[in-house]
């Protein structure tokens, strides 16, 4: 007969990653990057500013489950919110700055937000659709004191019924300490919408339990390792997938926080890392991508880094080696989506092989994290084998992937308790997983199959390439034929005969692209993924100008 266990019972809690980290690592510190210097401050002060968010939410009527959003970059007050949201039994909205208006409106409107912090300087984006919003009770304006005046809050007021406040008075006055409640850890602790490429964004509600333990798994010697001697930089914004889990992460176990606040761009970056000497950074390749072409053009020290996350897109295999041989950091390549809050999968090499054999598991999307499990699955429905070669929809479960959206119906994303992932590859007999292309995205040329993403990591390796995408459009002889979509480095002028030249020995003869168009940016979508379905769009109107090269 079974017995019962005689552990305690203790809940898994936001509050308690915020009481750990307050009374534990009180001195730890949060810095995050201004126009001139940073700001620094410690564990115990963030702390006690996400009591008094606690407190100042508390006193215009949000209680547990209410819906507050942020609209804000990487900096201090957004952690605060992070940690005292969440804690107070509320329900942590981040919204993502890079939606189409349209988008933005509905993510609000759906989730019923009651409250949204915003950055001053993010307010003509939100004014864009201001007298949409039907839920917002309060907007509390972080930063801009004294810069900031009646005009440039006026947007706001579009939203009926609104109350405005300055984030900096809204603090004042309250206390330092709170009260955090036991709440259920299966209760919603935060909740993001995905991309949305197709139809609406769909949301996705996190749990306390589920926020707990994808921050310990992040913490765990196979993803991150993370501990109070790392400084960690977070790149990866805020408002997407909960900044891949780092900010509770790295709060949990004491790390030092390194927040860029707007400045993104490759040189205040490169600045940042130099004076401040993060330990740990992720984002995704495109940012590492104009890092790399800034360091090699002005010089620069990176050798703080002991480790490079990276994801968001597949991560090619030049962007690693030139960091790994020119500023001697390590990056490796994690998988996952907003589903799976989002860490999945992670590409170290496992022990026992070359350095010439590690790269073939580094280039991969990663081994399957402790936590979760992953499976390949044929189109009639059936698991297939673990064999490196055997391609199928991947599919995911775990205690941090969703098992449904946000009042919403979508049983075609769920499989019998698995979330289908959209993503097509294998998985081999050691757990790594290789993902060959998006299922929208496989190219089907005479009958078989090319990975786009395969010819553009091939493509990325060209030395007079900054960045490659390639989409399958319409060919009268076979079907579908890729076409490379590339922006040139400064100052080079790739031709499409050189470029096959180089992908000569690199993919299959038959992958070869007769197709090329030169373009000055690859589009994005609001989580810095390349946005093939824009570029499949300008392709149809004529928009591009496509080169089309004989193959003899």
């Amino acid at each position: 007969m079974p017995i019962a266990s005689t552990m305690q019972d203790r809940p898994l809690l936001i509050s308690g990653i915020l009481e750990h980290g307050r009374r534990i690592y009180p001195d730890s510190r949060v810095i995050t990057v201004g126009a001139d210097g940073a700001v620094e401050s410690t564990y115990a002060q963030v702390a006690a500013r996400a009591a008094q968010l606690a407190h100042a939410l508390r006193g215009v009527g949000v209680v547990e489950g209410d819906r507050v959003a942020t609209f804000c970059w990487n900096h201090q007050a957004h952690l605060e919110a992070y940690l005292g949201v969440s804690a107070m039994g509320a329900v942590m909205h981040t919204l993502n700055i890079r939606l189409f208006p349209g988008q933005l409106a509905f993510c609000v409107n759906h989730a019923e937000d009651k409250v949204i912090l915003i950055d001053a300087s993010l307010i003509p984006l939100l004014g864009k659709v201001a007298s949409e919003l039907t839920t917002v009770e309060h907007v509390v304006v972080v930063g801009g004191d004294g810069e900031c005046g009646p005009a440039a809050l006026a947007p706001l007021e579009a939203i009926p019924g609104a109350t405005i406040h300055r984030y900096e008075a809204f603090l004042e006055g309250h206390p330092s300490t709170y009260d955090w409640p036991e709440l259920d850890e299966r209760a919603a602790a935060s909740m993001a919408y995905t991309s949305g490429t197709t139809g609406d964004p769909k949301g996705v509600v996190y749990s306390h339990r589920s926020t707990c333990l994808h921050a310990l798994g992040i913490c765990l010697g196979s993803v991150a390792a993370l501990t109070e001697r790392d400084r960690v930089l977070s790149v990866v914004p805020m408002f997407h997938a909960n900044a891949w889990g780092l900010a509770y992460a790295a709060w949990w176990c004491g790390a030092d926080h390194l927040l860029p606040g707007p400045f993104l761009q490759p040189e205040p970056l490169v600045r940042a890392i130099e004076r401040h000497r993060p330990t740990v950074a992720g984002a995704v390749p495109s940012i590492w991508t104009g890092v790399l072409h800034y360091c090699s053009a002005q010089g620069a020290d990176l050798s703080s880094f002991r480790l490079v996350l990276c994801g968001g897109s597949a991560v090619p295999e030049s962007l690693m080696r030139r960091f790994e041989e020119e500023l001697g950091v390590h990056i490796v390549q994690a998988w996952g989506m907003t589903e799976t809050s989002p860490v999945g999968t992670v590409a170290r090499a496992p022990r026992g092989v070359s350095e010439a054999e590690s790269w073939s598991y580094r280039v991969s999307q990663g081994r399957v994290v402790q936590g979760v499990e992953m499976r390949v699955v044929a189109d009639d429905g059936a698991a297939l084998p673990w064999d490196g070669q055997s391609v199928g929809e991947l599919e995911i479960r775990g205690p941090w992937v969703t098992g449904r959206y946000y009042r919403v119906e979508a049983p075609e994303r769920f499989d019998d308790g698995w979330l289908r992932t959209g993503d097509v590859g294998t998985i081999d007999a050691r757990g790594y997983v290789r993902i060959t292309d998006r299922s929208k995205d496989v190219i089907k040329s005479g009958g078989e199959w090319i990975s786009s993403v395969d010819l553009e990591n091939a493509l990325m390796g060209h030395p007079d390439v900054f960045e490659a995408a390639v989409i399958g459009v319409h060919d009268a002889k076979w079907e579908e034929r890729p076409l490379a979509c590339v922006v040139a480095a400064e100052g080079k002028e790739p031709t499409p005969a050189s470029m096959r030249a180089f992908l000569s020995d690199k993919v299959a003869r038959w992958w070869l692209p007769e197709r090329w168009t030169f373009v000055d940016e690859i589009p994005k979508t609001s989580v810095g993924k390349f946005d093939k379905k824009l570029l499949r769009e300008r392709y149809e109107a004529g928009a591009l100008d496509v080169v089309e090269v004989a193959t003899g």
